[in-house]
């Protein structure tokens, strides 16, 4: 049965439920309202059956940190409430949490569909598992059509992120989506670009969503972490990677389960306890943050998108955004990434070099407006054919826009124009 206040608490406003979540979900001791930070890494039982229950997973608990943990458990709670998921698993950052996904769920012989426009990093990581006889097919996700033909007998999975970065393709997806639910297919989303209050991924019929904490849900740039969340959408039943000692009784948990135990037990990516609890500090402010960054960064993409300095602009906030329709169907606000390209004879090293606000920096998500060149930092490896396939031009700009004061952003960019 559902005790009444965590009936009352999902019928609330989404920060109400993310300034109460902790010590609702969570009960803190001693009438705090935040759970503890507990940073043993043992656990001591006095029944040595109750330790043997937990390990073999017949009884809730903890029997060592790199497993779980006290405040990873109370993260978990929450971001599972929040994404109105069946459960969720912390990392120690968010490639760590894809890594994980991707190795204790696919085997060499496996066949994934994947984003042509993936981050760079994640980019990178999938050519180790080509490596080790994953077999992966990029494709233009942005045309369900592409996705559709791409599958083959030996499809397991769809893999892509709501909006690219740094190009900002909008995905298809609901039609993937529901392609992925009549193929009885993994659909896989990155939703770090649009947290649960921009975006609801149980409304196109994600299976997993994976998500860099780092970034908005953090959103301070002061603390790594990532998170895998099981929508309870898929049937795992019908997923024959499940090895035969994580099929319990619960086929819903199966998923995670094993993600659980092979991918953070086995490759150890923990989430420091310190870490859980700033990132649960972090979350309080998320919905205040991003309508800040989604109103900031549609002002200054109108901007820079008249300016004769500027060659073109990529954000899906404008109407002529290659998938504007897209993302005013699926997103609550456009997001806070941004790129441009500058004009032919404007160096991107010197002119970000002439700005003084703007800090030049390779993150996002953060509450400071933050900027970088593409092609020679995170798209470096690639190269100059892949590049530009992915629409990744040499005097490209990426943006992470902060929440500071739009007139002083943009004057920040209206000096450094004038020096060129």
């Amino acid at each position: 049965m559902v005790p009444l206040w965590r009936k009352r608490l999902k019928s609330k406003g989404f920060t109400s439920r993310l300034v109460h979540a902790d010590r609702l979900l969570n009960t803190p001791e001693s009438g705090a309202v935040h759970q503890a930070t507990n940073n043993s890494v043992l656990f001591e039982y006095k029944d040595a059956q109750e330790l043997v229950d937990v390990f073999q997973g017949k009884k809730a608990g903890h029997v060592y940190s790199r497993s779980s943990s006290g405040s990873n458990v109370a993260l978990q709670n929450i971001l599972t409430h929040l994404e109105g998921g069946l459960g969720a698993i912390t990392f120690a950052s968010g490639m760590a949490a894809i890594t994980a996904t991707m190795f204790s769920l696919f085997k060499a012989g496996d066949h994934l569909i994947v984003s042509h426009f993936l981050f760079g990093n994640t980019r990178s990581f999938t050519e180790t598992m080509q490596s080790l006889g994953i077999e992966l097919s990029f494709v233009d996700v942005t045309d369900v059509q592409n996705v559709k033909a791409a599958f083959k007998t030996n499809t397991k999975a769809v893999y892509l992120e709501t909006i690219a970065n740094p190009v900002t393709q909008v995905a298809d997806l609901r039609a993937i989506g529901q392609l992925c639910e009549s193929k009885k297919t993994l659909f896989l989303i990155d939703n770090t670009m649009t947290p649960a209050n921009i975006f609801d991924a149980n409304s196109v019929l994600a299976s997993l969503t994976i998500s860099s904490l780092t970034k908005y849900i953090a959103g301070h740039g002061n603390v790594l972490g990532g998170a895998v969340v099981d929508t309870g959408l898929f049937d795992w039943s019908s997923f024959e990677n499940i090895l035969p000692m994580y099929r319990g009784p619960d086929k819903a948990q199966w998923g995670l389960t094993q993600i659980r135990k092979r991918g953070l037990r086995d490759m150890g990516g923990t989430l420091s306890a310190d870490s859980a609890h700033a990132i649960s500090i972090g979350l309080e402010t998320l919905v205040l943050r991003t309508d800040k960054v989604c109103e900031n960064a549609l002002r200054l993409a109108s901007y820079l998108h008249s300016h004769n300095k500027v060659s073109a602009v990529y954000y899906p906030g404008l109407a002529g955004h290659p998938q504007h329709y897209l993302a005013r169907e699926y997103f609550n606000g456009y997001g806070g990434i941004l790129s441009l390209d500058l004009a032919d004879d404007i160096d991107p090293i010197q002119f970000l070099n002439a700005l003084n606000l703007v800090i030049c920096a390779t993150h996002l998500g953060d509450t400071r407006t933050l900027a970088l060149p593409v092609a020679s930092t995170i798209y470096f490896e690639c190269s100059a054919q892949q590049r530009q396939d992915m629409g990744v031009s040499d005097n490209m700009i990426r943006m992470s826009i902060g929440i500071e004061d739009i007139d002083d952003i943009v004057a920040d960019f209206e000096q450094a124009f004038a020096q060129f």
